[in-house]
């Protein structure tokens, strides 16, 4: 097949860019960022600064191949920067959050049987309804993953314990295993009331409304843990919200589905688990202060930190 494209040395890329209208303040410094980066992963930093053509509602307007006025490389850069600082903030949010989950999944299901996870009876009683298939289905396949994770481990609390008393683990010692999206699955099947004993403690009424959380913060964990871009990304996998009043820091979110899409409300949720599991944390006022405040100075190419879906007041 033919590429539509060709293959152009860093020098080349960078008279592209210029060509284009982007302004090179340094050009040994930029040729290092393409050399360390790639052409194609900063290209979609620098889409937001191209140019663009209004087109009719609902599409969207076209862009051009040619920058805004008052382009810079180093611009690039800073949000490139930028996206990398929050990723690795949010993950550090992400990691503590997946550890008090599986303690608090754990703690629940454990005390029904150590090998709880092995009876589908703990996750749904019949399978009578379309419903109730479906969660059961979901159960064989969460199990088989989980099986062949455990199967696969390296880790040497599951080693020690296979070595010492076989299978099956318990469920306080298979828990090691569980990613984030493990997790997930297995909360996304427990029985109604075994969701909302847990979801009340943060708050979340609704175990589905809580369940639908933890969906979006895999995704999320995802997109961090694969470094991809996310300041601006439109969020696919949306979190459900609760009814107003419940959840202040979502209730502005409410109606509004362009900022359901957008990156600062899975920021909230991070945050609002943050302030039940640590509450003296100091972990979102390092966001706001080193990262959301010092965003870019853009605006004037139309490119700020609203992007990300921020509401009003945000910053209080």
């Amino acid at each position: 097949m033919a590429c539509p494209k060709t293959w152009k040395s860093y020098s080349e890329q960078l008279d592209l860019l210029k060509s284009r209208g982007m302004n090179i303040s340094d050009k040994g410094k930029a040729l290092e960022y393409l050399e360390r980066i790639g052409y194609y992963r900063l290209s979609g930093y620098w889409y937001p600064f191209r140019e663009h053509v209004q087109t009719t509602r609902p599409t969207p307007p076209q862009r051009l191949d040619t920058f805004k006025q008052g382009t810079y490389f180093s611009q690039i850069v800073e949000l490139y920067v930028f996206d990398k600082q929050l990723r690795l903030l949010l993950i550090d949010a992400l990691e503590r959050i997946e550890i008090a989950l599986r303690a608090d999944i754990v703690f629940l299901l454990g005390k029904y049987d150590p090998f709880v996870y092995l009876h589908p009876q703990f996750f749904s009683n019949t399978i009578s309804t379309p419903s109730e298939l479906e969660t059961h289905t979901k159960w064989l396949k969460w199990l088989t993953i989980h099986t062949r994770s455990i199967d696969a481990s390296g880790e040497e609390c599951i080693k020690h314990y296979k070595s010492v008393y076989g299978l099956p683990l318990p469920i306080w010692v298979a828990c090691e295993v569980w990613d984030f999206g493990t997790l997930s699955v297995l909360f996304s099947i427990m029985r109604k009331d075994d969701q909302e004993e847990i979801s009340k403690k943060y708050d979340v009424l609704d175990g589905k409304t809580f369940a639908s959380w933890l969906y979006s913060l895999n995704y999320l964990r995802n997109v961090c843990a694969h470094h991809n871009r996310l300041w601006n990304r439109n969020i696919h996998v949306q979190p459900k919200l609760p009814h107003r009043g419940q959840v202040l820091l979502t209730d502005t979110f409410i109606g509004d589905a362009h900022k359901q899409a957008r990156v600062y409300l899975l920021i909230c949720i991070c945050r609002h688990f943050m302030g039940k599991i640590n509450p003296s944390s100091t972990w979102w006022e390092r966001l706001k202060r080193h990262l959301l405040d010092n965003f870019p100075q853009i605006d004037h190419l139309g490119i700020s930190v609203s992007d990300m879906g921020t509401i009003i007041d945000w910053d209080k």
